[in-house]
């Protein structure tokens, strides 16, 4: 079954970028918006699976829809052009699984959802992540695989296969993997 997503961005070309490369990975995107208003009705009508929501929309912001439909069956991530502090704590607070800085390609966007929505990534943790910390755990995965594609020349799907693979492979998790890699004890 199709990860069902609604995409909400004010800017068309955005909007049309997503749907593309979601599509191109068999993900259903069944409504799209362009404020946050118009991406509230939709999740509360269709009750997508996950919901990508720019942060800076007319209406209601990215934030306040994230908020608004917190602890429903729709996941949510966070589009945005900034990642400064501030907005990384507000994006958990509103029960936000993650946020994607702008601009994106889809060598760094399919890897990243794939990781938030696998149930099988899920299972060889050896505790659950909880809301709190699935953020400062993207971050520490992400610097491991800027790492790992700056030392060994891979692309960020091959880095993130490595990272996914070496966790499954030792039954741990892969922000304990990524930690290792960044300290430089993980070996091939």
């Amino acid at each position: 079954m199709s990860v069902r997503v609604v995409i909400a961005d004010d800017e068309s070309i955005i909007r049309m970028d997503l749907k593309e490369i979601l599509e191109s990975a068999e993900y259903l995107v069944v409504g799209e918006a362009a404020n946050g208003t118009d991406a509230l009705t939709l999740i509360q009508d269709l009750q997508p699976d996950l919901a990508l929501l720019d942060i800076k929309m007319p209406g209601l912001d990215g934030l306040q829809v994230a908020q608004a439909v917190k602890g429903s069956s729709t996941s949510v991530v966070l589009l945005t052009a900034f990642s400064q502090r501030h907005l990384i704590e507000s994006a958990r607070d509103a029960g936000a699984l993650a946020y994607l800085v702008k601009p994106f390609r889809s060598s760094e966007i399919l890897p990243k959802l794939a990781s938030l929505l696998d149930p099988d990534a899920a299972k060889v943790m050896s505790e659950p992540v909880v809301a709190d910390d699935k953020i400062e755990t993207r971050e520490i995965v992400q610097a491991a695989k800027e790492q790992l594609m700056d030392e060994k020349g891979w692309d960020e799907a091959t880095a993130f296969e490595f990272i996914q693979q070496t966790a499954m492979r030792g039954r741990s998790r892969m922000r304990d993997v990524a930690q290792a890699i960044l300290k430089g004890t993980v070996l091939d």
